[in-house]
Parts: C-alpha cells; sequence; structure tokens
C-alpha cells in the first residue's frame, strides 16, 4: 500500500515537471522509462520459468 502511496506522488511530481518541460524531451524520457520497463518484464518474465 506504501508502494502505490509513493508511486502515485512521484507520478504527481513528474507531470508536474514535465508540464514545464518542452514535448520533445518529454517524450524521450517517456521512451526510456517504456523501454526500461520492457526490460525489467522480459527479465521478469524469463528469470520466472527457471525457477
Amino acid at each position: 500500500m506504501l508502494f502505490l502511496v509513493a508511486a502515485l506522488l512521484l507520478l504527481g511530481v513528474v507531470l508536474g515537471s514535465a508540464a514545464h518541460l518542452p514535448v520533445a524531451i518529454t517524450l524521450a524520457v517517456g521512451g526510456a522509462i517504456v523501454l526500461w520497463l520492457l526490460i525489467f518484464a522480459a527479465r521478469e518474465r524469463f528469470s520466472n520459468r527457471k525457477a
């Protein structure tokens, strides 16, 4: 539950700062986050199959 609250607070901070950044930088950072999440998901999926 605390993780969810922290994630929502972080989301609010990121969205607030994204409003002051140029669109290109916001999209680049968003793309980097998506790439990181995809890599994380792939690693989790393949690590669970070995166990």
